[in-house]
């Protein structure tokens, strides 16, 4: 029996050598992980890996990790470094039991925005939320309002390349919180902690590890906030929550086992941009790359940025639109088919796009190499 022809074959095009980029991964997460991190774990794993998180060796490394983060984003007095298992998904949960009081706010402009909102939409134990709207590609902005205790902002929504500056909103009742989802930009995209009172995310973006664990830097306010809803007597899980955490970190280790490679990737990232220059290190290299990027989309006459507003491009994540006349989904397979992966665009998106990332451990010479790629592709695409 004669197999069915695949519905969209690969283009059958060849990229020469000479054009590719040294590494040929632009993955929005899992992102690229760099070969020193993988040969320093390798190195570290007779005495580290298939040992105990409760023992000196991986309580050692999750000391480390405390104090690179710290380091990285120059923690003010009294923020504390809090890490648990489950990534910024299991994360959202905590929050909604452990640090939303009564009702929070939420800025919705993209996928990952809109998920924390329907959590808190969800819990029976909170009252409804205020959710501010933007459309794709655009930034919502946070509107005070009475009674609200939590606000929830988003440095940067991965699924649309929109990037935020953090401040604390005007006007906000006192003793509200400002949460800030960082998950694709941490360790990518310059901050002051001082506007926010938990700035959180997990490490499978910028800091080039694995996912499922989560990181939250988080205030004296915040921490008394955690403390005041756990002797309330609330009812929470106690796989998350925060104030077992909070223990847990203080003693430099997780509530339940977490997987140790994670760990040590991320220490070798952060210890990595904190040995180079720290934070403004890894957002110069984000920087460059996203002037090599969007300059060669916006001189491209068949390419654009999705993000009209250059001020709200993110440079992690950036989204490229393509004229009707050339198929993206093409480019992006034959780009895979020669090496060069995930630069689909955003599943729900649902946009004629590439959507590529930035962050510090992807080398803006390969990204300026990916440019040429992504030329060549559709020149033989005709």
């Amino acid at each position: 029996m004669t197999p069915a022809p695949e519905a969209n074959p690969v283009p059958d095009i060849t990229i020469p050598d000479a054009l590719k980029p040294r590494d040929g991964r632009f993955g929005c997460g899992p992102s690229k992980v760099r070969a020193e991190a993988i040969d320093a774990l390798v190195a570290d794993a007779p005495t580290y890996l298939g040992t105990s998180h409760r023992q000196s060796t991986v309580k050692f490394m999750v000391a480390r990790l405390r104090n690179a983060i710290a380091e990285c984003f120059s923690l003010p007095d009294g923020y504390e470094v809090l890490l648990g298992n489950g990534g910024t998904t299991v994360l959202w949960d905590a929050l909604c039991f452990g640090m939303i009081e009564s009702r929070s706010q939420h800025l919705v402009f993209g996928e990952f925005s809109s998920k924390f909102a329907e959590c808190t939409t969800k819990a029976p134990f909170l009252g409804e939320p205020s959710v501010q709207r933007s459309d794709p590609g655009t930034a919502a902005t946070p509107h005070t309002e009475d009674g609200i205790d939590f606000y929830a902002l988003t440095h940067n929504e991965t699924s649309t390349g929109v990037a935020t500056m953090i401040a604390r909103p005007d006007g906000i009742d006192a003793g509200a919180l400002v949460a800030v989802d960082a998950t694709s930009a941490a360790g990518g995209l310059r901050v002051d902690l001082n506007e926010c009172d938990a700035y959180y995310f997990a490490p499978q973006k910028c800091l080039a590890s694995d996912g499922g664990l989560w990181i939250a830097a988080c205030s004296p306010a915040a921490i008394e906030r955690i403390g005041r809803i756990e002797a309330s007597g609330r009812w929470i899980p106690t796989s998350i929550d925060l104030a077992t955490a909070l223990d847990n970190s203080r003693k430099d280790q997780t509530y339940n086992t977490p997987a140790l490679t994670t760990i040590h990737l991320a220490v070798s990232q952060l210890e990595w941009i904190n040995n180079n220059g720290g934070l403004e290190f890894a957002s110069g290299r984000c920087d460059r790359s996203a002037e090599v990027l969007y300059g060669w989309a916006e001189a491209s006459p068949v390419a654009t940025p999705f993000v009209a507003d250059p001020e709200i491009r993110s440079h992690v994540v950036a989204t490229i639109d393509f004229d009707e006349t050339i198929d993206a989904s093409a480019i992006s397979k034959v780009l895979r088919a020669n090496g060069i992966v995930d630069t689909e665009a955003y599943r729900k998106l649902g946009r004629n796009q590439l959507r590529i990332a930035m962050f510090p451990a992807i080398d803006p010479d390969d990204i300026e190499a990916l440019t040429h790629c992504i030329d060549h592709v559709v020149a033989a695409l005709g």
